[in-house]
């Protein structure tokens, strides 16, 4: 792991209302994507009741939050590299949490604090730091999302997810009026769907939030991304010039 601070660092949270909207998915698409693009970033799962980034990844690592939350380990030391099969030179680092247990959704609040101030001096060493939170807002995400610059929200167009999206951005504004909030569409027809359905979100945080969040852009249904996710690599890995990914590679632009 690079320990030098690059001059310029981002801190961004993705986050949602609900499950289900491949929140996950695109924290780790967006990880790589930003890696592909000489960007040294740090992807940390965040989701504490049910982490899954190294899943998808294929990653087995041998540490991970449970050990430092146990003090056996520092953060610094759960770090994983993650090293694309196709071009040895694109890698980022992982910071996994505990695959397939809940053990760690009940973490005291004295020791999120504690967490969230060595996830901001790590990050200091990254161009990005991308905390995949889990969903609602349970005490780990809002913790989290408490120390971050920038918010992503994903939503799908199911009235659930913009329901809860509504609710956890309510929720974020009311205790950080300051905070930066956009919004990423995802599993969407075309991209004139995905704005229709930010247009929604943004008319009810306008109306009743005076608040109006940005619009990151939409992701684009594609079996190819199942086809990944099934075989534990990276989109961009598998299938680099698919519609999905080149919709996450616009999103990326923008940040």
């Amino acid at each position: 792991m690079t320990t030098s601070a690059p001059s310029d660092h981002k801190l961004i949270t993705i986050a949602s209302g609900k499950g289900g909207v491949g929140k996950t998915w695109l924290s780790a698409t967006l990880a790589h994507t930003l890696a592909r693009k000489g960007k040294h970033v740090l992807l940390f799962d965040g989701d504490l009741g049910l982490a899954n980034i190294d899943i998808q990844l294929g990653l087995t690592p041998q540490k991970d939050l449970s050990m430092v939350f146990a003090g056996r380990i520092t953060l610094d030391e759960a770090v994983t590299s993650y090293n694309d099969d196709g071009n040895s030179k694109i890698s980022f680092d992982v910071i996994s949490g505990q695959s397939g247990s809940g053990a760690l959704a009940s973490i005291k609040p004295e020791m999120l604090q504690k967490l969230g101030r060595e996830i901001l001096r790590l990050e200091k060493s990254y161009d990005y730091t991308l905390l995949d939170l889990g969903a609602g807002v349970e005490t780990s995400v809002t913790a989290f999302s408490s120390i971050s610059e920038h918010i992503i929200v994903v939503v799908t167009g199911d009235p659930t997810s913009l329901t809860d999206a509504y609710a956890f951005i309510k929720i974020t504004k009311m205790r950080n009026p300051d905070s930066r909030i956009s919004i990423v569409v995802n599993m969407v027809k075309d991209r004139h769907a995905g704005k229709r359905i930010y247009e929604t979100l943004k008319k009810a945080c306008e109306n009743f939030l005076k608040f109006t969040p940005g619009f990151l852009g939409s992701v684009r249904q594609d079996e190819h991304v199942v086809s990944a996710i099934r075989h534990q690599q990276p989109l961009l890995s598998r299938h680099p010039t698919c519609p999905a990914g080149n919709d996450v590679e616009e999103i990326a632009k923008k940040l």
